[in-house]
């Protein structure tokens, strides 16, 4: 059985032990995990305001109507959700989807840039 949520630190942790994965901080206190040099897959408000991420888009909704989980601001029409702490997932459905959401942008990157970066 897994621990009931993870931490801010252990999800910033978790993003940044994918492939390929950098960490940078926009938006006067935002932190940014993306690939690729620029395409993110999670965001992490330093303020402890939540985590956002990619979800699939046939999942979208029905995350959506789970308590603790809403549409991302700014990024719910590309099918992003938000969590506030403490999450309201447990760590490894939330270790899941972060991953999910790094695969995800992983995808979208032409081939030449995904070797190496492609965990199935």
């Amino acid at each position: 059985m897994s621990e009931r949520a993870m931490s801010a630190e252990q999800a910033a942790a978790f993003c940044l032990s994918l492939p390929g994965a950098q960490e940078d901080y926009k938006w006067g206190g935002i932190r940014v995990f993306s690939v690729a040099g620029s395409k993110m897959f999670a965001v992490q408000d330093l303020a402890g305001a939540g985590l956002s991420f990619k979800v699939d888009d046939l999942l979208f909704l029905g995350y959506c109507d789970r308590p603790g989980v809403r549409p991302a601001p700014y990024l719910a029409r590309a099918r992003w959700i938000s969590v506030q702490p403490p999450y309201a997932l447990a760590a490894d459905e939330l270790r899941e989807l972060l991953r999910r959401s790094h695969q995800l942008v992983v995808r979208r990157l032409p081939k030449r840039l995904q070797v190496g970066l492609l965990l199935d």
